[in-house]
């Protein structure tokens, strides 16, 4: 039976975590949460509520604890990961669904897209609803591939696009649509999966204030420079 670990990235969200845990651990039993450094009680109640809690030393961004966990998944030899954020906005009853077409061995990256299920209630704003439809539009326009949800990071990852990714450059801070170019330009297979997502709880987003604008320019140009970098296929590295 495939071994599957829920990765969960976490900065100062003492208010959800436990509620998140909770959740994840009734379709998935190996829940680690990496710490990114929080100042609140974040990681001591991912301890408490079950989940293995990988402590981050600094405050390295959301990218950089995903990959601590990925990082984690190989040492320890499971052949799935599914990531999901701590704030509670990805609904864990989605993850068998997520899986689904990379246990089947017919996707390496499954993203879970909030536009293919007609049942969610959270809608984004006008300002995000636009950005992702200028990110959608770009990921087409490079890899020919129709992506309704590219900065979704509800994902399903096999172990190969873990080793591809651990073997590349990843981003310590926003790892959207610039790396489904780099893995689709590796050869590896990404599809979207319909998964239920839910307005935000509490706490604070890192995409709130003015931060939407500097994400669409860091992203536009990490779309550019991973189109134009040398990007090995997957055979020359696994």
């Amino acid at each position: 039976m495939a071994r599957i670990l829920a990765i969960i990235p976490a900065y100062n969200e003492e208010n959800q975590i436990a509620k998140v845990i909770a959740a994840t651990i009734q379709h998935l039993k190996d829940v680690v949460v990496v710490d990114d450094a929080s100042t609140d009680n974040t990681a001591k109640l991912a301890e408490l509520a079950g989940a293995i809690t990988l402590k981050l030393p600094v405050n390295l961004g959301y990218g950089a604890a995903l990959e601590a966990g990925y990082r984690y998944a190989i040492r320890n030899n499971f052949d799935a990961v599914v990531q999901l954020d701590a704030d509670g906005q990805h609904d864990p009853a989605s993850i068998k669904n997520l899986l689904d077409p990379v246990l089947k061995g017919n996707a390496d990256v499954a993203i879970g897209s909030r536009f293919l299920d007609e049942s969610n209630s959270y809608k984004p704003g006008i300002a995000r609803m636009a950005g992702i439809k200028y990110l959608s539009w770009l990921t087409k326009l490079f890899t020919g591939e129709n992506m309704t949800d590219p900065t979704s990071g509800y994902q399903a990852l096999s172990s190969k696009a873990l080793r591809f990714i651990l073997l590349t450059e990843f981003p310590d801070d926003y790892p959207d649509a610039d790396v489904i170019i780099s893995i689709k330009r590796a050869g590896l297979r990404v599809v979207e999966v319909p998964v239920g997502m839910k307005e935000r709880e509490g706490g604070k987003g890192m995409h709130s204030g003015l931060m939407p604008l500097y994400y669409m320019f860091k992203m536009t140009l990490s779309m550019l420079l991973a189109l134009l970098r040398k990007t090995p296929k997957i055979n020359e590295l696994i």
